[in-house]
């Protein structure tokens, strides 16, 4: 069966949707999320950015399929018991309920998601917002858990909020706005 997510075309991620999406991914900055939520909606054009957004759909759909074999797995067991306990069983239930076809669908979406961000990490980033989308794939990919306080993670995670209130405030600069506080909001535009 060919895989047609491979031409399907993704719509434009806004600067803005990328902040919110990685100070969300970054539960030990609470903070950080409040402060990004001004109006940012400019297209990057950096490349590294781009594949970005491929490999965010790409591990949706990896997270997606696992919870989905997952869940089917669980069915199984519920159904059957072990496979090793009734091997014959565990057969005509996984044919019922597609067990197997969902482990080869979360494989093939591992593979992909695999692909994209192998992909990713011989970009070269072109922006703060760009390195700041590979730090942000690593940091999802390889964590052990969202709020892991083993090394390297919270300092990685540290760096990350440190790129995105960069990034906001240049932003602001870039914008015309006259003065960025340390929280990222605005305080005046020119002429206003």
């Amino acid at each position: 069966m060919a895989d047609s997510d491979n031409s399907r075309t993704l719509p434009p991620v806004t600067r803005r949707d990328f902040h919110s999406l990685v100070a969300q991914s970054l539960p030990t900055y609470p903070e950080l999320a409040a402060s990004l939520t001004v109006p940012l909606d400019v297209c990057n054009d950096d490349l590294a950015f781009t594949v970005w957004g491929e490999w965010c759909s790409a591990r949706q759909r990896l997270i997606e399929s696992c919870l989905r074999q997952q869940g089917l797995e669980t069915k199984l067991f519920s159904m059957v018991g072990s496979p090793l306990e009734a091997p014959e069983a565990w057969k005509a239930a996984d044919e019922e309920v597609g067990y197997s076809e969902a482990l080869e669908e979360e494989r093939r979406a591992f593979n992909a998601e695999d692909e994209v961000a192998e992909t990713l990490w011989d970009t070269p980033a072109g922006s703060i917002v760009g390195a700041t989308a590979k730090l942000h794939a690593i940091v999802t990919k390889w964590q052990p858990s969202l709020t892991s306080d083993e090394y390297p993670w919270p300092q990685i995670r540290s760096v990350i909020a440190d790129l995105l209130k960069i990034d906001v405030q240049m932003s602001f600069r870039r914008n015309g706005l006259q003065r960025v506080p340390a929280s990222g909001t605005p305080t005046a535009f020119r002429g206003a």
